[in-house]
């Protein structure tokens, strides 16, 4: 089950003790409302780049057709591989050099969070990185807070969890006998 940005503002809230269930805003205070949205979305993408978000996209292609990854596939991050056609790459431009179909495997940005996103919206982070999430967004939206300093309190809580994320991804295990590959894993 993925977690909902109103939970993910009740979580952060809740952890700041500005939460009231009551308004339709889940807070009272204007300054924690208007840049909630932001605030979560920065370190949304943040935790994109450490916890890579796979996608992959299949595009029909004709040779000598150059283009820009980021305008090719959506809220493209980093490539992992292109497959099905032959091709160059020039950082993150591509050079296709046959008529075909491209199966491009790549690491995205989330869709973003802007002011007037619905609540409704599902992150597409892992469970490890949305469980840190709250950290990160309540020690910036308190780092301006000079009267306490819970801010730094978050951030360095943040920055801690974060150190601990395993960036990696299962990739199963091959097992290779006499007779050739057995079974994946």
């Amino acid at each position: 089950m993925k977690m909902t940005l109103t939970e993910m503002k009740k979580q952060v809230l809740s952890l700041i003790e500005e939460i009231n269930n009551d308004s339709d805003l889940l807070t009272d205070d204007p300054d924690i409302s208007n840049k909630i949205n932001y605030v979560i979305n920065q370190i949304q993408n943040e935790l994109s780049r450490i916890k890579k978000i796979p996608a992959r996209e299949t595009i029909i292609v004709k040779k000598d057709q150059m283009e820009d990854l980021n305008d090719l596939v959506d809220n493209f991050y980093q490539l992992n591989i292109i497959k099905g056609v032959k091709h160059n790459l020039y950082q993150n431009t591509v050079e296709f050099q046959e008529n075909g179909s491209a199966e491009v495997f790549y690491f995205k940005y989330p869709k973003q969070i802007v002011e007037n996103t619905d609540g409704n919206y599902k992150f597409e982070l892992s469970i490890d990185a949305l469980q840190i999430m709250p950290y990160g967004v309540a020690g910036d939206l308190l780092k301006s807070d000079i009267s306490a300093n819970y801010g730094q309190v978050y951030s360095n809580r943040y920055s801690e969890l974060k150190q601990q994320l395993d960036p990696r991804y299962h990739t199963g295990s091959i097992y290779v006998d006499d007779g050739g590959i057995d079974e994946f894993l």
